[in-house]
């Protein structure tokens, strides 16, 4: 059945909010080294400084999880999104640690509820369309990412951070505000009522891709936090450069994802991360020996190529064993998005101020290759929580 009107309507305004919920990340985490100068950070106090977001997400997105199986995801979307960009505009004006601090606690809840909700959006539009859309969602999130990288290359030595956060994030709110009148209402979403299952859904069907998510997102979380200082200090780039680390791996990202829903009807979700997962891990292996900024680059790409079909795929995998729509297994595998954040931050960090940044890269290379043996759990069949 093709689907309605409305259900192109609401695809289209999930498409909004992975937009911005893409360029909001991408403004914030591209200045990591810029911010660092500015607050005058060791690595150390860096790493520590950056746990504060994912800690303070995951608490968010369990929160969003709770909340979405009784009122729906649109709510919260409509709510903490221009949240999340109002807080990166507050990092950018932050005079002091203790401000930047706040800001962030600010900006980690909104990441954490706009994560979940717009992965149960999109699981949603998946369900009514009958067919693998999920990573299209999750190729514009990479888009917006790279126009965010974009942005920050081009205002590194014209503007302060306070004003290149606010140019990127008043588009961002005004967007944010009109889709959510767009998005699926919570009948839309909940197929049938589950108020009963909730907190009950489950764990053993969704480990696997818990586990996944988070090793993907030490990965994941390397690149972001301190791809930029790699280059800074590793590379010993100019600035303009800086902030290409995340913009290539964010480019190949949205490449592979534009062509993704295709891919994964083809072949199947299992041989997609399994072959993801091997690309992946050859990309670590290229930044941890790379002898100039070239290879450099084209590891950070390689690795965005091999990671790039393995959220949409843990998140579409959650939504097939949650048929009923309560998004309980999609706020669980989401939280494993910020379990990764804290281990790659505290784990690629304190290596990192121990050592070497480039040997630090060596601990995401490991758990890529361990996503390899994981693949096999990302072919779910539906189960039904507990009554």
């Amino acid at each position: 059945m093709a689907p309605s009107p409305r259900d192109r309507q609401a695809r289209l305004a999930t498409f909004a909010v992975f937009f911005v919920q893409g360029l909001t990340f991408a403004t914030l985490l591209t200045q990591v080294a810029a911010l660092q100068e500015k607050h005058r950070l060791s690595e150390g106090e860096l790493t520590l400084l950056l746990l504060v977001v994912p800690v303070i997400a995951g608490v968010g997105s369990v929160l969003a999880g709770a909340l979405a199986a009784r009122y729906g995801s649109r709510q919260i979307l409509r709510a903490v999104q221009p949240l999340a960009c109002v807080a990166v505009v507050l990092c950018g004006f932050a005079a002091n640690v203790p401000l930047l601090i706040g800001a962030l606690v600010l900006f980690g809840i909104g990441l954490g509820g706009v994560d979940a909700g717009m992965n149960m959006q999109g699981t949603a539009v998946e369900r009514r369309y009958a067919r693998p859309v999920m990573t299209s969602f999750h190729a514009l999130w990479s888009a917006a990412a790279v126009i965010g990288a974009g942005w920050a290359s081009l205002a590194a030595e014209g503007l302060t951070l306070g004003p290149t956060f606010t140019i990127a994030m008043v588009p961002g709110i005004a967007i944010s505000l009109i889709a959510s009148h767009w998005l699926c209402t919570p009948a839309e979403e909940h197929v049938e009522s589950t108020t009963r299952a909730v907190g009950r859904f489950p764990w053993a069907p969704i480990l696997p891709l818990c586990l996944a998510m988070a090793f993907l997102y030490v990965g994941d979380s390397s690149i972001s936090n301190f791809g930029s200082v790699y280059f800074d200090k590793i590379m010993l780039s100019e600035a303009w450069l800086v902030p290409w680390a995340l913009g290539a791996y964010q480019a190949t990202t949205f490449l592979v994802r534009v062509g993704g829903d295709v891919a994964v009807r083809r072949f199947g979700p299992v041989a997609i991360v399994r072959t993801g997962a091997v690309v992946a891990t050859l990309g670590f292996l290229a930044i941890v020996a790379a002898p100039s900024e070239s290879l450099a680059i084209a590891g950070f790409a390689l690795t965005g190529v091999g990671l790039s079909v393995i959220a949409p795929q843990s998140f579409s995998a959650a939504g097939r064993l949650d048929p009923a729509g309560t998004g309980i297994a999609i706020a669980r595998v989401n939280m494993f998005n910020y379990v990764g954040f804290i281990v790659g931050a505290a784990l690629v960090g304190g290596i990192a101020d121990a050592a070497d940044l480039r040997i630090a890269f060596v601990a995401p290379l490991v758990l890529a290759a361990a996503i390899i043996v994981l693949a096999r759990g990302f072919d779910g069949r539906p189960v039904s929580p507990p009554l």
